[in-house]
């Protein structure tokens, strides 16, 4: 272990300062007598241990995290105002966690999962949470299905265990979901450490300048360390050993020196080509071929720092797709839409009212100017400020710029799909993929989805599922049938 203890010196005092006089042995009434009411001492540990730990995330419980810095190489400012991105060289703290998606938090690192990428910018404009995964798309791509695709990958109700037909009943009766499950069942479904894995923002976001143009754009943190990944095989024997194995390896690389790094990229779209793009470019499903929209590289991200304390920082940490900067917003993409709302949501309810104030959360280069106070975990910041606006006592005021460009809508309110494009399906970015693939991938990747599918109990959602890799590509339905038949007997 490198990092150095903090002792203070000193009478150990209770939670309130007094000195404690003995922690060994509890008051009881006489030798070998009941212990007493009057212990408060006792009490007092004992009731804070059983609230030392918050609520685990229902998603992303799993998850590893470290401090950094970004640092802008390239001038940027003819697509976004943003500030902490205005200056070649101009270098920003940060907060990255990484996490598995299903698990729970004392399972195993070495699974096959997505894996989180979840990405805290200290700017002088306030915080601004990147929130995305490993993997370029993702499986749904409307928020009204999140927490009927969650409850599949989560433990059923009544066995208690991951089931192979509730996942693949849902993945079978969700085409849309078959392009990212070939990038699951592929090779770099499980990644061989964090350090080895890129990151990517995922959903499409607003860039605007001082121009007020508006730019539709993807992030891309490609790893400066290589790909590297697991076996099936290998990852089974991994997670038994060592469950802590990604965690630990990004922790004991940061106290050696060996600061990890990912060069950061974006796709930029100009706002007007949106409509008429051959993909809809706000589908989370769907991917924007870099022949189309070559990624720019734009800066370089070094974590450099480990947490002190993982339950206060990592634990603790919480992102939000909503925590926007002056220059950055959303898109109409309906999954982002959703979690606008439900992320924050998540974090009131198991963090707590006041969780911005910690300081693994609180902006670290600006200062938070709100009437939002008291209630769990307030810091007593604000003193003896007045808690309305607008007042005539000096209180923070609006700017009167928002910090992004208006979108124009049209049509009645309803449940409308969206709009389909020329390209768009649920199965063409799915096949193109899969033809990318080497024959050793093709045949890797054939074996993770048979051997997963096989373990179903019905043939008819076997066959469904097989069907959407069958409208993917014929050669990929042929071969993962004749596969899971042989599994199957």
């Amino acid at each position: 272990m490198t990092q150095e203890a903090h002792v203070t010196q000193g009478p150990l005092t209770t939670e309130a300062g007094a000195p404690v006089a003995d922690n060994q042995n509890s008051q009881t009434a006489g030798v070998g007598g009941p212990v007493l009411m009057q212990d408060q001492s006792l009490l007092e540990k004992l009731a804070h241990f059983n609230r030392e730990r918050i609520p685990e995330r229902i998603v992303h419980a799993r998850g590893a995290g470290a401090y950094g810095t970004f640092t802008l190489t390239r001038d940027v400012s003819r697509w976004t105002r943003a500030k902490f991105l205005s200056e070649v060289g101009k270098q920003t703290e940060t907060f990255l966690r990484f996490s598995t998606v299903a698990g729970n938090l004392g399972s195993a690192d070495a699974v096959r999962d997505p894996r989180g990428f979840a990405l805290k910018f200290y700017t002088e404009d306030g915080n601004y949470d990147l929130v995305g995964n490993n993997t370029p798309v993702f499986f749904i791509k409307d928020a009204i299905k999140f927490p009927d695709f969650i409850h599949t990958q989560k433990r059923d109700p009544y066995t208690g265990s991951q089931e192979a037909d509730n996942v693949w009943d849902f993945w079978g009766l969700s085409p849309e979901s078959t392009h990212q499950v070939t990038w699951l069942f592929g090779d770099r479904g499980i990644p061989a450490t964090l350090r080895h894995m890129n990151g990517y923002g995922s959903h499409t976001y607003q860039w605007n300048n001082e121009a007020g143009e508006v730019f539709w754009v993807k992030y891309h943190f490609k790893t400066d360390q290589g790909i590297k990944n697991l076996t099936q095989d290998d990852a089974n024997k991994l997670a038994g050993e060592d469950p802590d194995s990604h965690q630990r390896d990004l922790r004991e690389a940061i106290e050696r020196g060996e600061f990890p790094s990912w060069t950061v990229q974006v796709q930029i779209m100009p706002a007007a080509e949106a409509a008429t793009y051959r993909f809809n470019p706000f589908d989370l499903t769907k991917v924007w071929p870099h022949e189309d929209y070559p990624p720019v590289e734009i800066g370089r991200l070094e974590l450099n720092r480990n947490p002190e304390n993982v339950f206060a920082e990592t634990e603790q940490s919480v992102f939000s797709p909503a925590h926007f900067v002056p220059g950055i917003g959303p898109s109409p993409d309906k999954m982002l839409q959703g979690r606008l709302f439900a992320y924050g949501d998540a974090h009131r309810y198991r963090v707590g009212i006041n969780a911005d104030h910690l300081p693994v959360n609180r902006p670290h280069a600006a200062e938070a100017r709100t009437h939002g106070r008291d209630g769990h975990l307030y810091d007593g910041r604000h003193k003896g400020a007045k808690n309305y606006e607008p007042n005539s006592f000096g209180g923070p005021v609006q700017t009167d710029r928002p910090l992004w460009q208006p979108v124009p809508v049209t049509g009645d309110t309803g449940t409308h799909e969206a709009a389909v494009h020329a390209e768009d399906n649920d199965f063409v970015q799915a096949g193109n993929l899969y033809r990318l693939y080497s024959e050793d991938e093709k045949v890797r990747l054939i074996d993770n989805l048979a051997g997963f599918i096989s373990k179903v109990s019905r043939d008819d959602i076997a066959e469904r599922a097989i069907g959407n890799f069958r409208q993917a590509d014929g050669d990929f339905g042929k071969r993962l049938e004749a596969a899971v038949q042989a599994l199957r007997g």
